[in-house]
């Protein structure tokens, strides 16, 4: 495993690597590499985004290096790379101490959705969230536990182990999941805790969004979480999960959408989804965010960047509706497009 030093420095020799690639005549003036790191979750969107940009922009190439949203976060917050890419907010503390104002910026709506490996067990899987705390606490320790099976009275659940999947230290996944476990479970908060890393007591690590997928697919009993696209990706079963209103809701572009509808957004949009009010809101939702610095080191890639913010929240809301990816509402979205043009 890299340390952090050796992960910045592998970080900038594919930053020279690739700007060199794209400017091998060093013209910054007539192309731009511009570089971001961030969470996996969004990376098939962001991959996407930049081909779409460059496809009507072609002195301007984009690079996103899925190296999770704690990763990212730091590295802006040093004042290294062009944007950075996360499914968490910056706390208080690290936005008053980083070397230049950053903003955080909502890009689209993900949902997490609970993945699980139960084989002969035709249905969807229903799961309430002081039960899924409970699995993941480690506290179920088998599929037929009584309180599973009251939530699922249709299915023939095996005596089959559960097997704990989550992600390491540092994932966007991590904080949204642990985020709304801390909402409907106290016991969660007081021993996992909220935040990119938990304290998680049992299961197995998943380094990438595609070792999750890999490992709850080949492990019998296995439950974990990913994005849903991911998870449709994988071909996944996904659970239901109840919400506050009562209701069994299956994340989807619908669903996650209306958990937006219902919150009250703040001025620097850095706002929780997760168990939001509605009776179709899927709770495990959540924005993901472009962490941007507010004044680029140089006029020019600091207009580049505002170019292509730009973009993201006029056509390029476009393209992740074609994906399949719930965007930000009319309103939002303004708000958001016009805090984005104050990037310089």
């Amino acid at each position: 495993m890299h340390t952090r030093s050796q992960a910045f420095a592998i970080f900038l020799c594919v930053l020279l690597l690739f700007t060199a690639t794209i400017s091998p005549n060093g013209n910054a003036q007539d192309q731009v590499a511009l570089v971001a790191t961030g969470s996996s979750l969004p990376e098939p969107l962001y991959i996407t985004w930049g081909d779409k940009y460059h496809e009507v922009h072609p002195a301007v190439q984009l690079r996103y290096l899925p190296e999770g949203t704690g990763s990212s976060g730091l590295k802006i917050l040093a004042g290294i790379g062009d944007l950075g890419g996360g499914d968490a907010p910056i706390s208080d503390k690290d936005l008053k101490d980083a070397k230049v104002p950053v903003l955080e910026l909502p890009t689209v709506l993900i949902g997490i959705a609970i993945v699980y490996n139960v084989p002969n067990t035709p249905g969807e899987l229903r799961l309430s969230g002081p039960v899924l705390a409970d699995l993941f606490l480690g506290k179920i320790k088998t599929w037929n536990d009584p309180a599973i099976a009251k939530l699922n009275a249709d299915m023939k659940l095996p005596a089959l182990p559960v097997e704990v999947i989550h992600r390491t230290e540092g994932k966007g996944s991590n904080y949204i999941l642990a985020d709304y476990l801390c909402k409907v479970s106290p016991e969660f908060l007081a021993k996992a805790g909220r935040g990119e890393s938990p304290k998680w007591p049992v299961g197995a690590n998943a380094g990438r969004s595609q070792d999750m997928a890999d490992k709850v697919r080949a492990t019998a009993g296995a439950i974990g979480y990913t994005e849903v696209q991911l998870a449709q990706r994988a071909s996944l079963r996904m659970a239901r999960i109840k919400n506050t209103a009562g209701e069994f809701v299956k994340p989807s572009e619908k669903s996650i959408a209306a958990a937006a509808t219902e919150a009250k957004i703040v001025d620097d949009f850095r706002v929780s989804l997760t168990n939001g009010a509605g009776k179709e809101s899927y709770p495990i939702s959540s924005f993901t965010w472009y962490y941007v610095p507010a004044k680029a080191k140089d006029s020019e890639r600091g207009r580049a960047v505002s170019e292509y913010l730009r973009w993201v929240y006029s056509d390029g809301q476009s393209v992740a509706r074609d994906q399949g990816y719930a965007t930000l509402p009319h309103d939002l979205l303004a708000k958001v497009a016009a805090k984005a043009a104050t990037v310089r």
